[in-house]
């Protein structure tokens, strides 16, 4: 009987252990491209497995999931995405793969912008900040039979610290839901990380204030920081729309060229998602400077300057200080 005793009890304890150990499994979490993840991570930490789809310097507008995605996204017990339709592929993705989950829209509270200039006939560039109340933001959306198309609103909401703020409290609110054994893990992370962004914000909104009110225009690739212009108070003009796959026309080049020798602006910036040539062309002949690569939709390498939104935000607003100032 002793050793019948001995044998259940030691039954008893594999199978504790087991679901022990299972209990400890990372929760599966798949997050739509890397600035997203990179916000997942901070707060998830040891306790999520991170899937991230479009990789470090991809470009979100135009990627093509593959097979491998549909796999990451069936084995998934959480989904991450941006939302305000930034990511046009991502339903038909979720609907291949058969996932069944929760899809999380870290953006959900975010106040979004419009995208002003939709319906315009004429082209000045595309503008945010003061400029696009005037009339100077247009978009040429040209692909939204292909699932790029933004319905008028900016998607780019992580451009704004603020924001990045909602985001945080979403992904810690829908982590602690899937996994409550981890919540005050998740809770602890996500207050830890605010604390950080908080005094991100304040690093940028020093930094802004510095710079002459007649030196805050910014030129970069394609229209990505309409909140970062709302929310910290600089213009910034593009050739391109919200989305990479919208073309610049000859005649918004043209615009931009005469506005940037009109107001005598010092520097464009390259994106890490874009194509350098039309900048360069327009830097050439406009004699304004290269001021560097900004980062928009993507985060760096791990080797890069923008490895972590943190590092994003700090690499982005120290570009445009070293050109504006």
């Amino acid at each position: 009987m002793l050793t019948r005793r001995s044998l259940l009890a030691s039954a008893a304890l594999t199978v504790l252990l087991a679901t022990g150990a299972q209990a400890q499994d990372p929760l599966k979490v798949v997050a739509s491209f890397s600035i997203l993840g990179d916000l997942v991570h901070q707060i998830g930490g040891e306790h999520v497995a991170l899937t991230t789809l479009v990789p470090a310097d991809g470009d979100a507008h135009v990627f093509q999931p593959t097979p491998n995605d549909a796999q990451s996204v069936a084995a998934a017990q959480l989904v991450f995405v941006n939302g305000l339709d930034f990511e046009g592929w991502m339903d038909r993705l979720i609907e291949a793969s058969g996932y069944k989950g929760p899809v999380v829209v870290a953006s959900q509270g975010v106040d979004s912008i419009p995208f002003e200039g939709d319906e315009e006939e004429e082209g000045h560039g595309h503008a945010h900040g003061e400029h696009a109340e005037e009339g100077h933001g247009h978009a040429h959306e040209d692909h939204a039979d292909e699932g790029h198309d933004h319905h008028g609103v900016d998607p780019h909401a992580w451009q704004s610290v603020p924001n990045a703020e909602i985001y945080v409290k979403n992904i810690a609110a829908a982590l602690e839901q899937a996994d409550p054994a981890n919540a005050a893990a998740y809770k602890a992370n996500a207050e830890a990380y605010e604390a950080k962004l908080k005094a991100l914000d304040a690093e940028i909104r020093a930094a802004v204030a510095a710079f002459p009110e007649d030196h805050r225009t910014v030129v970069t690739s394609h229209d990505a920081f309409g909140y970062f212009a709302k929310t910290y108070g600089l213009n910034f003009v593009a050739p391109e729309g919200i989305s990479t796959e919208s073309e610049a026309s000859a005649q918004d080049v043209a615009k931009l060229i005469d506005q940037i020798r009109a107001e005598h602006i010092p520097a464009v910036f390259m994106e890490n998602v874009t194509d350098p040539r039309l900048l360069e062309q327009i830097a050439s002949e406009t004699g304004a400077k290269i001021g560097g690569t900004v980062y928009s939709d993507a985060l760096s390498g791990p080797e890069g300057p923008a490895a972590t939104y943190i590092d994003m935000m700090k690499n982005n607003i120290a570009m445009f200080s070293a050109a504006l100032k």
